[in-house]
């Protein structure tokens, strides 16, 4: 049996009874870094399959001993990550597009160019790479849904190996990022690869409920504690005994959770409301945020020993737009996994997608890629997903960028620049503005649409002088001239 080629080299089968084709095929990915393993035969492909690791094949519709569909079904049998390039005849484009049904990543037709075998094996090789990449994640984590935290860009290899070097540990852990790039996830990971993942893993939004709830719901309480507490409750903590309690949004906890949540992290231990003894529990807390908490604390709204607490071990999700290389990737995994739901078949992303979806900025991260290509699967109706099918993301694109005097409190031309703290703070105010005025004035309404809690956003209005009767009554769409206030 022929040793496995190192770890470093990509495994290529190259199979075609053209043994002069397959000889040149074979010097040009030799001379790409890739191992090359050539069979003439389909019977030898696949015992070579059962016997090695394989990252992509390339495999000829037409062979002496086999039909090429039989070979692609039986490698994907005993392969299903292996990515399938079928090389075909002019005749038999029909037969292509059956044996991309039938699971083959892609074909070229005979002849072809030397730059187009080896864009598609490189595009083969990534996807084969993220499959097995699922498959082990699956795996190790005895998970029939979808694993976390997936992609080959170094920035996301970077957190998982810091997520796989603390989670035997029970040291606190912050996750900070973007929203939508997977902060849950990467706590739901921390958990069933720590020494705690038979016990529960319990998730709480603290920006989604009020101040007095919260603590209610954090802690528990007794009954009569307050009205409608007609019985017990063990809470959140309690709940997460032995496990894992993910705290997101942790910069949104009033003053008195952080307090009771300092005392829970010092001395694991905690008082239900209402009741006048403490209880011991046993929980690792991992926490996460989309604001700077240094900031905060600099602000007086955060308290810097709580900060400090959770800032053990700090991990940072990168957006997507620094994990380009991850972006066709994903976004193919996601158009599977959509139209497996739905029992359709998946598109492929034409060059000219991948492109725009490389473009775009995903403000949204990798939360607004899922949604925007479920949309394509359900709406496009196509075997390959072209720009056409993604029209937001290409207008979005075709919009001038806005100059630099179109930034709120950042000047154009030669002037000089204000602080980033100040054009920050210029930038907020003219947000609460904005939001306050589609809002008509609605402090409920324009928090929802901020993402943030209504006794927040109050204090963010007085803090920049913004009064809601300024909005009473402002049109949706109409100009904003809010009437400056003294904080």
């Amino acid at each position: 049996m022929t040793p496995e080629p190192p770890v470093q080299q990509p495994h290529v089968l190259l199979v075609d009874d053209d043994l002069q084709l397959a000889e040149l095929m074979s010097m040009r990915m030799t001379s790409r870094g890739y191992h090359v393993t050539v069979e003439s035969e389909g019977r030898g492909a696949l015992r070579r399959l059962a016997q090695e690791r394989v990252d992509a094949m390339v495999l000829d519709l037409r062979l002496e001993d086999m039909d090429g569909m039989d070979v692609l079904r039986a490698a994907r049998q005993c392969a299903p990550e292996l990515s399938v390039i079928m090389l075909t005849a002019h005749g038999s484009i029909e037969t292509a597009v059956q044996a991309m049904q039938e699971g083959a990543y892609g074909f070229l037709t005979k002849p072809f160019h030397d730059h187009e075998l080896m864009q598609k094996l490189t595009h083969a090789l990534e996807r084969s790479r993220l499959r097995r990449e699922v498959a082990e994640l699956r795996l190790r984590m005895g998970e029939s849904g979808e694993p976390l935290l997936l992609g080959i860009s170094e920035a996301i290899s970077r957190v998982r190996e810091v997520i796989a070097r603390i989670a035997p540990t029970d040291a606190t852990v912050l996750l900070t990022g973007e929203s939508g790039t997977g902060k849950e996830l990467a706590a739901r990971m921390l958990h069933v690869l720590s020494r705690r993942n038979t016990e529960r893993f319990v998730a709480v939004n603290c920006g989604a409920l009020p101040p007095e709830l919260l603590e209610s719901e954090l802690f528990g309480h007794v009954k009569g504690a307050f009205s409608g507490a007609v019985r017990e409750r063990e809470g959140l903590f309690g709940a997460a005994n032995g496990g894992t309690l993910f705290l997101d949004e942790i910069g949104e906890a009033s003053p008195s959770v952080q307090v009771k949540l300092l005392r829970v992290l010092q001395e694991q231990r905690l008082t239900r409301v209402g009741a006048d003894v403490e209880e011991s529990v046993d929980v690792r807390v991992v926490a996460a945020t989309n604001r700077d908490l240094a900031e905060e604390v600099a602000a007086k709204r955060f308290r810097q020993d709580l900060y400090f607490r959770l800032h053990v071990v700090p991990i940072e999700l990168p957006p997507l737009r620094e994990r380009l290389e991850d972006i066709p990737l994903l976004a193919q995994l996601f158009l599977e996994r959509t139209a497996n739901r739905y029992g359709l078949r998946p598109p492929r992303l034409a060059p000219a997608t991948v492109e725009l979806l490389q473009r775009y900025g995903w403000p949204g991260n990798v939360r607004e890629l899922i949604h925007e290509m479920e949309a394509a699967v359900l709406l496009a109706g196509a075997d390959e997903l072209q720009p056409r099918h993604v029209p937001r993301l290409g207008q979005a694109l075709e919009r001038p960028p806005a100059g630099s005097a179109q930034l709120p409190g950042v000047p154009g031309g030669t002037e000089a620049l204000p602080s980033l703290r100040e054009a920050r703070d210029a930038f907020e105010r003219a947000y609460l503005a904005e939001a306050m005025r589609r809002s008509s004035g609605s402090v409920s309404a324009a928090a929802r649409m901020a993402g943030r809690n209504r006794s927040d956003f109050y204090d963010l209005l007085k803090r920049h002088g913004l009064s809601a009767a300024d909005f009473k009554g402002t049109p949706e769409g109409g100009p904003t001239r809010p009437t400056p206030r003294e904080p």
